[in-house]
């Protein structure tokens, strides 16, 4: 089956850089929707209702599709169907890339009214203040986050764990997104949301770090600034994605952000100017190269898999072959008994001596 995984997380992945995300409709929005009632009923400014709430809104989609895996076990065709669609649902890349487009656009027809108005779209920055440079920075700080939220981390997890990985990931970033950020009303309730979204980001980011890193046009620039920057940032994974981003594109990232609630003051990342619209476009064409690479890491990582529990099995049914033949060590073979006078006694009694062996060594 986990041939069947790869076949669909590339089917999925080629979905999405053809259509996107669904205009109407989008499972993802139906989720978010079934989490803010499931808060309505649960929410109390405690941690503990937080962490029952993320259990359950984290676990029902995993045990779900525990199950529709559990069934199509031996279905392949029906299993890469699933996992196809499941894939094309949690992906977002070719959004961010249109969105990152559309705001270059925007920016290098000095259209500041539109820009500011499409950044939504993005991040949740109060643009309003905002100007051509910090429309950019913010454009491309969305674009190196969102490669590893919307497109290394679901197909990471779709590797590690399949469909189970993909849906639990994008439930457990859809959760950070609604009740993870600092809030008076989330500040305790959210806890829970935000670290389990930490944690499930903590190897996709400093992968796409690395791959961003691979695929920049100066690696050794791409390289310094990455291993000097990236853990300035006041979170554990977006400064790696971010530090490398900047180093990549050669920019300066960092710097005050307004939020509609607060503002924060964040460390600079990256030695050169403030991004402009040409390097947002730069920035969306290696979101989409780190995005293809990634594809053909958990592809492979999937089909790997596969090959070392073949083997793994294989092992085990040798062993147990073996075994069986009296030539396992642990398994002496019952010596033929032998009657009065040292006669050999039919074959039923032999059976029957190797059926006891064998019983006793399994309950043993």
């Amino acid at each position: 089956m986990n041939t069947a995984d790869a076949v669909g997380l590339a089917a999925g992945y080629a979905l999405d850089l053809a259509l996107g995300d669904p205009r109407r409709w989008h499972p993802v929005a139906g989720y978010g929707r079934a989490a803010g009632r499931l808060e309505n009923e649960l929410y109390a400014s405690r941690r503990r209702n937080g962490v029952l709430f993320t259990t359950l809104a984290v676990g029902a989609p995993v045990a779900a599709a525990a199950a529709l895996a559990s069934i199509t076990r031996d279905r392949p065709v029906a299993r890469a169907a699933l996992v196809a669609a499941a894939t094309w649902t949690v992906l977002g890349g070719r959004t961010l890339r249109r969105e990152a487009r559309t705001m270059a656009t925007h920016l290098a027809n000095d259209d500041l009214d539109a820009a500011r108005g499409r950044l939504g779209h993005l991040c949740g920055r109060d643009p309003h203040a905002l100007d051509h440079g910090e429309l950019a920075r913010a454009t491309v700080e969305s674009v190196a986050e969102n490669t590893s939220d919307a497109v290394v981390a679901p197909l990471f997890w779709g590797a590690v764990a399949g469909l189970p990985g993909l849906l639990g990931y994008r439930a457990a970033n859809t959760l950070d997104a609604m009740v993870g950020h600092r809030s008076d009303r989330y500040a305790r309730f959210g806890t829970a949301a935000a670290r389990l979204d930490d944690l499930f980001n903590l190897v996709p980011s400093r992968l796409t770090g690395l791959l961003t890193v691979g695929l920049a046009g100066d690696r050794t620039e791409a390289w310094r600034v990455w291993r000097r920057d990236r853990n300035d940032h006041p979170s554990p994974n977006s400064g790696q994605c971010e530090a490398a981003m900047a180093g990549a594109l050669g920019v300066r990232l960092g710097g005050r952000n307004v939020y509609f609630s607060r503002s924060e003051v964040r460390p600079f990342l990256g030695d050169g100017p403030k991004p402009s619209a040409a390097d947002i476009k730069r920035s969306a064409r290696l979101s989409g190269a780190v995005g293809a690479a990634s594809l053909v890491l958990a592809a492979g990582l999937r089909i790997a898999f596969r090959g070392a529990w073949g083997r793994t099995v294989g092992r085990r049914d040798h062993l147990g072959r073996r075994q069986e033949r009296g030539h396992g060590r642990n398994l002496p073979v019952a010596a033929p008994a032998r009657g009065a006078g040292g006669a050999v006694q039919g074959p039923e009694h032999v059976e029957q001596l190797d059926g006891r062996g064998r019983t006793g060594r399994a309950r043993r």
